[in-house]
């Protein structure tokens, strides 16, 4: 049995956003038929989607199909609308959050919420969080980038001292990732090669940014794996004890840091999640899924089932425990 921490919602309508700035940049359902739309955005379509985004009992059917016990759901990352006016970005959100708050009052013991906050405003960012606890969510889903800033950029750090004074988890995701003129060949390769690339950035500025020094108990997941950022902990830590800025830094080597997070096993391919596991631990890491978008493993935990080699004690913790530590379930790590 698997607790996926890694599946997203979009309403079957989004709120009235008429009269605000952005115009038709905020999403709007174009319903194609009772199981089907085309969330568009700025008069384009960005993605096609199915009613298993808002229709709890759909949710349930392929939960039970494919033996998992409790989805965290988290907006699909274009709803953060983090280049939208911080006041509206709040009421774009909170409508959002509400709407995940009823899928999780539906079945709490099969769901966990993660919303989302002006993450444009980090002060008006760390407010809103207590807004999310009082809906009964479990944290938040934020964006490996802000507008271009890092997750990881001390401009943020008022929005994870609150998060860790509340005990909300917060799933770091990839978004927008930057420098797209950089990738040479057909389409989709913003996707299979900018995602991994943008978390492994993101993942990093968690580390050398001093979040996780100065804020050792906020509960942190990253998606697809920490993208890119496993590959280069090793010449990173390799840099920390040859730097002395870097130690002035950072008290603790870039693996000690890295081993606080928590890393989904979205890789597609059981040798990235075994290196993983000797890098980081078997108790940092959850099953992530991105149901129910097309690139979504299935079932989840697939590539993970073919590690023949793991005991049956560390695989549970993988599945199941691990992920309800992260959602504040389970006993603190």
């Amino acid at each position: 049995m698997v607790v996926d921490i890694h599946t997203h919602f979009v309403p079957e309508t989004f709120p009235d956003m008429a009269g605000r700035a952005g115009g038709d940049r905020w999403p709007q359902m174009h319903r194609l038929d009772a199981r089907t739309g085309n969330v568009m955005i700025a008069g384009r379509n960005f993605r096609t989607v199915t009613d298993d985004c808002w229709n709890i009992e759909r949710r349930l059917q392929v939960m039970e199909a494919n033996g998992v016990t409790r989805q965290a759901v988290s907006p699909m990352p274009e709803l953060l609308s983090y280049w939208a006016e911080p006041a509206d970005a709040r009421d774009f959100g909170r409508a959002i959050n509400e709407g995940i708050a009823r899928l999780v009052a539906a079945a709490p013991d099969r769901f966990s919420g993660l919303g989302m906050v002006p993450l444009q405003d980090p002060e008006l960012a760390a407010r809103e969080l207590s807004e999310v606890r009082a809906l009964g969510l479990a944290g938040v889903e934020v964006g490996s980038n802000v507008n271009g800033r890092p997750i990881g950029d001390p401009r943020f750090l008022p929005f994870f001292a609150e998060a860790a004074a509340l005990g909300l988890a917060v799933f770091v995701h990839s978004f927008h990732p930057l420098g797209l003129d950089r990738l040479v060949g057909p389409p989709g390769l913003d996707n299979f090669v900018g995602f991994p690339l943008e978390q492994g950035f993101a993942v990093a500025s968690l580390v050398t940014g001093g979040v996780l020094e100065r804020y050792p108990t906020v509960r942190i997941a990253c998606s697809h794996g920490g993208g890119g950022f496993s590959i280069v902990l090793p010449r990173l830590a390799h840099g920390w004890q040859l730097s002395e800025p870097m130690r002035a830094a950072l008290p603790r080597s870039p693996v000690d840091y890295a081993r606080q997070l928590y890393y989904d096993t979205l890789l597609y391919d059981p040798r990235p999640i075994r290196y993983l596991l000797e890098l980081v631990g078997p108790e940092r890491l959850v099953v992530g899924s991105d149901y129910p978008f097309v690139v979504a493993e299935q079932p989840p935990g697939r590539a993970l089932a073919q590690l023949a080699e793991l005991p049956a004690a560390t695989r549970e913790a993988i599945t199941t425990h691990n992920a309800l530590r992260f959602l504040g379930l389970g006993e603190e790590a």
